[in-house]
């Protein structure tokens, strides 16, 4: 079974705060009557294939992992919405203690490879440099990225991360895993013509299409997931709550479809 959790955080953002509101307004987009919950597979994603846990407002930081520690109870697959993409450290942390070191698809603008970034090593743009720093991820590849400076490239150097920047990504060469993964979706991995409501729009980006080929693509099993740095504060008539929903019905088809 998929466990669902929304998490209400937002407050390693280093630019602009809103993610933490983020999973109520993804669910009232699974949810609107103007859609289906059909999956582009067939399979209908309703509210029968997963267990809901709700949203939580975490009162610190690493509250996240225990939290998902607690939601997960085992080894079931889990699916988290919001808030920015510093939880997604805290999230593979429960995931790790239970199935061991992770490969990882990171699909992204950004790298979140800093070693520390405004002076907080567990800013969202550091998430990454902590999962690969404690040994938490056998694997990294990364997908979509067009930030990438200095720093950052020599951080991949440093962790052996696999990087697909945006200007190299060709859909019929994309990577392959051969075990179970963890995925990330930032959804600033989109262009903002695609999905404006991200706090960091940054031009260039993957198209929505794309981004369903992609999760489309994987065919080994999807241990968890996240979707991340939605700002509802800065979408456009809903949206990019819309595509999040519809990613999130993708995720939890691939979940549902590769699990044996």
């Amino acid at each position: 079974m998929i466990v669902l959790q929304g998490i209400i955080y937002d407050e390693k953002s280093s630019f602009l705060r809103g993610p933490a509101k983020a999973p109520p307004v993804i669910r009232a987009a699974y949810h609107s009557s103007s859609a289906n919950y059909f999956a582009e597979n067939g399979l209908e994603v309703d509210p029968s294939v997963f267990v809901d846990k709700g949203d939580f407002k975490p009162a610190d930081y690493f509250d996240i992992e225990r939290i998902t520690a607690s939601n997960l109870d085992g080894e079931q697959q889990i699916i988290s919405l919001g808030g920015d993409h510093s939880v997604t450290y805290p999230i593979v942390k429960a995931l790790h203690s239970v199935h061991g070191p992770l490969q990882i698809l990171h699909i992204d603008a950004h790298g979140d490879l800093y070693d520390s970034f405004d002076g907080d090593p567990y800013s969202h743009a550091c998430p990454f440099a902590r999962i690969m720093e404690d040994k938490l991820a056998s694997r990294l590849v990364q997908l979509g990225i067009r930030t990438l400076n200095t720093h950052q490239r020599e951080q991949a150097a440093k962790y052996g991360v696999e990087i697909t920047e945006m200007k190299d990504l060709d859909l019929h060469r994309l990577p392959r895993f051969t075990s179970p993964i963890y995925l990330s979706v930032d959804i600033d991995a989109l262009d903002p013509a695609y999905a404006p409501g991200v706090s960091h729009q940054e031009p260039g980006g993957l198209s929505t299409r794309s981004l369903i080929q992609i999760i489309q693509a994987v065919k080994v099993p999807i241990l968890g997931a996240d979707i991340v740095e939605y700002n509802p504060d800065r979408d456009v008539d809903k949206r990019t709550a819309m595509v999040c929903a519809k990613i999130f019905r993708e995720i939890c088809s691939a979940m549902i479809t590769n699990k044996t």
